[in-house]
């Protein structure tokens, strides 16, 4: 059995998109092996940087706070409980316009190998 503790196992770090996250679960230190959970956070006013990831498929669950979200040009405000698809392949960017808190699943799991900026 896994158990990872936010607080206690999952020191942050700041992704090659530029937002922070804490990897909560992730094959680097744990038993999984096709995918990854992470929480992210975004101040106000903050966005990541628009890029992509040619194998990742994300899932993006809002926890806390509203921003926007674009995924290949298509444009949406977001907030708590919004459950967010971003396929392989697709441009993304999320601008917050509060602090954001979300958690983030990638699969396979989160590589920063795997992000390609423009």
């Amino acid at each position: 059995m896994e158990i990872r503790n936010r607080d206690r196992d999952a020191a942050p770090f700041t992704t090659a998109d530029g937002s922070t996250i804490r990897e909560l679960i992730h094959p680097n230190d744990t038993g999984a092996r096709n995918q990854s959970l992470a929480e992210a956070s975004l101040a106000a006013g903050a966005a990541t940087e628009r890029h992509f990831h040619r194998a990742s498929e994300e899932l993006y669950l809002m926890l806390e706070g509203t921003a926007v979200m674009e995924i290949d040009g298509e444009v949406r405000d977001v907030g708590p409980q919004d459950a967010i698809l971003i396929p392989p392949g697709a441009w993304h960017q999320l601008r917050a316009t509060t602090d954001v808190r979300l958690l983030c699943c990638c699969a396979p799991p989160y590589q920063h190998e795997d992000t390609f900026f423009a």
